[in-house]
């Protein structure tokens, strides 16, 4: 089974930036669509970012669009994340996950019920 590991968080002040990365442990990783996805204390998991099996497909949440920036490089079994002005909203830790079914490509926001393994998160903290 697919393990992921997630690196990258940290604090920073706003309007700063952080690169997320998310290894994983299986060559198969290139025939699946990967998602990213945070939660806030008292807060339930949101969705931030998708990216197709080749890359060339990505969706994000209207709260990062234009901020956030989700790649991959199947070459070295790595997703990304990058964020760049974050906010004090930005806190949460961020999970990297895989699409339940290798293959598959959905559209829009996805909910985190469809992907099936997730990687332990980061943390990040946006001071104000």
């Amino acid at each position: 089974q697919v393990q992921l590991v997630e690196s990258g968080g940290g604090l920073v002040q706003a309007g700063g930036s952080l690169r997320l990365a998310c290894v994983s442990s299986e060559r198969s990783f290139s025939i699946y669509t990967m998602g990213w996805f945070r939660q806030a204390p008292g807060k339930e998991r949101e969705f931030v970012a998708t990216i197709s099996r080749g890359g060339g497909t990505s969706y994000y949440s209207d709260s990062v669009k234009g901020r956030f920036t989700v790649s991959r490089d199947n070459s070295k079994n790595t997703l990304y994340l990058e964020m760049n002005n974050l906010k004090p909203a930005d806190t949460a830790v961020y999970y990297c996950a895989a699409y339940r079914s290798p293959f598959s490509t959905p559209s829009g926001e996805t909910s985190s019920a469809e992907f099936s393994v997730w990687g332990q998160g980061t943390q990040v903290t946006v001071s104000s």
